[in-house]
């Protein structure tokens, strides 16, 4: 039986369906996994969300390396799962394909870009699910959905054979329900083995970046860093953008469109794509950001990645909500999106200004709903916040 057989979710795509059984025995042995559908397999055309973009694109010639490895570690591939057009979206969306439910609050969206591949896994049709984050793409959706997801550092997993939305933020990301198996792929993806219990880790806690979340989701957290702390020690407060988290996103917002452009002009005015209501905004909007405004804010970022280099030392763990609130609901008019996905990337952009891993953990609800904690770091130390990770799922879960 297929995978579509078993999907209520609209979690996996239709039109560019595809299985491949493991190649070798490895770490990831008996282990299914869906592959969001912006990653290449060989013979197959990858959709990117986009029906124009499809039509526009032959098959690949190879696997993207990290299919490859995943499969090469004993994984099965039971399907691609659907993204949001060209991966420029928070909420999950697809105005051409529908949206993913969100097993977890299904009157809500899955959060985007990666809604197919946290889909699957809320909804336990996989183990584990690849997606991307440049935004906040892998971040967002687990929160939304109440699973693990970690965006790693930028430029640590090859994004070669993958459609790119802005690479100077581009990462390969993942999604499980436990953090057992989330450290297993990244054992894989990253090419290192995830230590043992960190006994030099120290916490701090951003106090304005839980000044941007919802009372009540700032409420509903608290328990969840005093696990943490419990953990690790008490957590000191810092303030995570001293200009203000607003001017943080104003500088990732003009960087991340200005290379979005770059990347994809050529594109977009030879095939005129057909794109749905919100991401034709969003790109009327990417097609005139000012060259010397991108110049300036270039310089910006340098000095933010200097202050969170100054802040991130050794094995310093930060600690923020990853969203500021729960899943907003399905269909919202345009401008509420606007503001919703404004809202959110000002608590997603720090990692993507300093190219940092973050990993997402469902710790905590609000009425029910998730709302995940996250777990920020220095560049390079993803198998720490793995480790961390792992440590305290298996806390959280002990009777």
């Amino acid at each position: 039986m297929s995978i579509l057989d078993r999907d209520s979710l609209n979690a996996f795509c239709r039109h560019t369906h595809v299985e491949l059984p493991p190649t070798a025995s490895g770490p990831l042995d008996g282990l299914t996994f869906g592959l969001k559908d912006l990653f290449d397999v060989a013979g197959h055309r990858t959709g990117f969300g986009s029906p124009d973009w499809l039509r526009t694109h032959p098959a690949a010639d190879a696997h993207a390396p990290v299919l490859s490895a995943l499969l090469a570690a004993g994984a099965r591939l039971v399907g691609k799962t659907h993204t949001e057009e060209m991966a420029f979206s928070l909420t999950g969306e697809n105005a051409h394909y529908g949206t993913p439910v969100n097993p977890a609050a299904p009157d809500r969206v899955p959060g985007g870009s990666s809604s197919g591949s946290a889909s699957a896994v809320a909804g336990g049709l996989v183990d584990f699910a690849i997606g991307s984050d440049t935004g906040g793409s892998v971040r967002a959706p687990a929160s939304f959905c109440g699973i693990y997801g970690i965006r790693p550092t930028h430029g640590r997993i090859t994004l070669q054979g993958a459609c790119p939305l802005a690479p100077t933020f581009d990462t390969c990301g993942w999604f499980a329900r436990d953090a057992d198996v989330l450290a297993r792929v990244g054992h894989v993806l990253l090419g290192t083995s995830v230590p043992g219990p960190l006994p030099g880790v120290r916490l701090l806690v951003a106090i304005d970046a839980f000044a941007q979340a919802t009372p009540a989701a700032a409420a509903a957290l608290a328990p969840a860093v005093a696990h943490v702390e419990a953990l690790f020690g008490t957590a000191q407060p810092v303030v995570l953008a001293p200009e203000g988290l607003a001017a943080w996103f104003e500088v990732f917002r003009v960087l991340q469109y200005a290379d979005i452009w770059q990347t994809h002009a050529a594109w977009v005015q030879a095939t005129r794509p057909a794109f749905g209501p919100q991401v034709a905004s969003r790109f009327e909007a990417v097609s005139h950001v000012d060259r010397r405004e991108a110049a300036a804010m270039a310089a910006k970022r340098l000095a933010i990645r200097e202050h969170l280099a100054s802040l991130l030392t050794g094995d310093t763990v930060l600690l923020m909500p990853t969203a500021p609130d729960v899943a907003p609901q399905r269909g919202l008019p345009p401008k509420e999106t606007v503001a919703v996905r404004e809202r959110m990337l000002a608590l997603l952009c720090p990692a993507g200004l300093g190219g940092l891993p973050q990993l997402s953990l469902p710790l905590a609800q609000v009425d029910g709903l998730p709302v995940g904690l996250s777990l920020l770091a220095a560049p390079g130390k993803d198998e720490a916040l793995l480790a961390c990770a792992r440590l305290i799922h298996g806390a959280h879960h002990t009777p």
